[in-house]
């Protein structure tokens, strides 16, 4: 490690150890399920990895940066994989031979970000979507690109089977439509159809299935004629869905119970569903073989990280096809129930050591804002515990799982809402006598209400931690990716219209007020949050002598993705938190 002033620059690839369990995720079947492809990060890295279904006999992929989706095409003969050069935000997609050969880029060139990649089934062509202004056909036979939509904040969803067509995603975060669009030049406006953002065609193409968002709570519904039938709704958020290629059978994951999953396959004649039994609490990625008969999942919980799971299409013979035991000894948390100040209901997960209270307590404040708390793997929150300090990951308004109106209840000014949830959540833990001494820290979104609270209410705390957290909104909407800030607008507010209010809402324009030690993370190469967020607050901390420290990763972005990245910063953390806290 180098130390240059207060600055720890950690090298790529350096870690004194390495305690973070690789995980696996983002399945995809072969057509007949016979294997599975994934993401895994067990060699040090996240790449591709190929394991017939039943077996433990594994061989990895190589390409050129780390991976974080794959899909295999409905014939057979090619992966295709979502790239992070860097780190950074910016996406590749790369196509590859499941033996691994023949693989080469086909899309996110350059500056360019591509995302969103979906096989049309039967066919050999690829979509996606670059720069969330262009969606994209690659015949993968002849290698031809052909545009199909162009403009501002769009997403291709799936093309119908003639190819006449288009399910775009249009719209910026929290406003996003589904919407039927024709590549036709000569073509009508698109079709609106509902608020959404996951859509397909039936095989046919005679009906579409959307996540719909028109209602409080997402629903799976089916759009024929202009008649929308719910297939999937209830007091609880469909959270994804995937419907089998011959468009008998759909999986359908529910978010329930503050953040845990539940699994139905449901016929799509008869409407009938049959539950999943999950084997920990909290799953993912779903995605089905191109013949139907095996599902694919992701599940973890505490102490287990990403496995890989299947079963068949009615949801019988169930199991782990590259997954971890859960951890011996592993806190599962307890789901808490707190008033905010104006009187709404918040939820968090409450990790305690064992033993009486109050223990020093670190509240954790997820990204997004959209994201959710969940109770999955978290190798930092279970490293605290054994040092015997508490963590409480609560889900402050804005979060999702709740309904549209709670993920909607921190847009623009209605933020300060969001900033005062975070002193309800201290006051809550007190008063039950949970906490003592408390800490607070989050990531991206929840590195800035982290600098937000500290700023607001220094009082409340002994230390806390800065992780790729945005200081300044005009700072990150001059320096962050187009297309985040081009969707962000509806979420923070304009950087012109609102700049008054965003400069309010900057924590560093007050940071003189943080009392209390603050260590500061980023990675190098951010784009989302670029690193002038993290070095601003850093320069300003210095300036006055504050008791501080900066975490930087060079070769990360947003996320930090190499195993001994992440085992370097949850120890730093761990240490940094037990130093002040005890």
């Amino acid at each position: 490690m180098l130390h240059r002033d207060d600055v720890a620059v950690l090298p790529a690839g350096f870690a004194r150890l390495t305690s973070e369990i690789a995980g696996n995720w983002s399945p995809a079947l072969s057509p007949d399920g016979r294997h599975v492809a994934y993401v895994s990060d067990r060699g040090g890295a996240p790449a591709v990895w190929v394991q017939p279904v039943g077996s433990e006999l594994t061989f990895q992929v190589a390409l050129p940066h780390p991976v974080n989706a794959v899909a295999w095409s409905s014939g057979g003969g090619w992966l295709a994989c979502q790239a992070a050069p860097g780190g950074a935000p910016r996406q590749e997609v790369w196509l590859v031979r499941p033996d691994g050969s023949d693989p080469h880029q086909v899309a996110g060139f350059g500056t360019d970000t591509a995302d969103n990649m979906r096989w049309l089934p039967g066919r050999p062509v690829l979509a996606l979507t670059e720069n969330l202004t262009t969606a994209i056909l690659i015949d993968v036979v002849t290698g031809e690109r052909s545009v199909i939509a162009s403009g501002p904040l769009i997403s291709l969803c799936d093309v119908d089977p003639t190819g006449e067509c288009a399910l775009l995603r249009h719209g910026p975060r929290g406003a996003r439509r589904i919407v039927l669009h024709s590549p036709e030049p000569a073509a009508s406006e698109p079709v609106d159809l509902v608020p959404g953002q996951e859509a397909v065609f039936s095989p046919g193409g005679g009906c579409v299935y959307a996540r719909s968002e028109d209602e409080e709570f997402p629903a799976l519904v089916r759009i024929a004629d202009g008649v929308v039938e719910r297939i999937a709704a209830g007091p609880a958020e469909v959270e994804a869905f995937a419907v089998t290629a011959d468009g008998q059978t759909a999986a359908v994951l529910w978010n329930v119970n503050g953040g845990e999953s539940a699994l139905e396959l449901i016929d799509l004649t008869s409407l009938e569903a049959v539950p999943v039994a999950l084997p920990d609490a909290v799953a993912a990625g779903l995605s089905w073989s191109f013949d139907g008969s095996v599902l694919a999942f992701t599940v973890e919980g505490p102490g287990r990280p990403h496995g890989v799971w299947a079963c068949d299409r009615d949801g019988g013979n169930l199991r782990a096809i590259a997954a971890e035991a859960p951890a011996p000894g592993a806190v599962r948390p307890t789901l808490e129930k707190v008033t905010a100040h104006d009187g709404l209901a918040l939820t968090g997960w409450l990790f305690a050591p064992s033993g009486p209270g109050p223990h020093p307590t670190v509240i954790w404040l997820h990204g997004g804002p959209e994201a959710q708390e969940r109770p999955g793997h978290g190798p930092l929150f279970q490293s605290l515990v054994q040092r015997g300090i508490a963590v409480f990951a609560p889900n402050v308004r804005g979060s999702s799982g709740f309904g549209r109106a709670y993920v909607d209840a921190d847009n623009l000014a209605l933020r300060y809402g969001a900033i005062e949830d975070v002193r309800s959540c201290v006051r809550y833990l007190r008063d039950s006598r949970i906490a003592g001494a408390v800490g607070v820290m989050g990531r991206s979104y929840g590195g800035y209400l982290t600098l937000a609270a500290m700023t607001g209410f220094p009082e409340l705390f002994a230390v806390g931690i800065d992780v790729c957290g945005m200081a300044d909104f005009a700072t990150f909407y001059e320096h962050t990716e187009p297309w985040i800030a081009a969707a962000a607008v509806s979420k923070y507010g304009d950087p012109v219209a609102d700049a008054a209010l965003l400069r309010d809402l900057s924590p560093i324009h007050r940071i003189d007020r943080i009392a209390a030690p603050l260590m500061v993370v980023h990675g190098e190469n951010d784009t989302n949050v670029p690193v002038i967020e993290a070095e601003q607050v850093v320069a300003a901390l210095r300036e006055r002598g504050a008791p501080h420290r900066y975490l930087l990763f060079p070769g990360e972005g947003h996320e930090l993705l190499h195993r001994t990245a992440r085992a370097t910063y949850l120890r730093e953390t761990v240490d940094w938190l037990t130093a002040h806290l005890h």
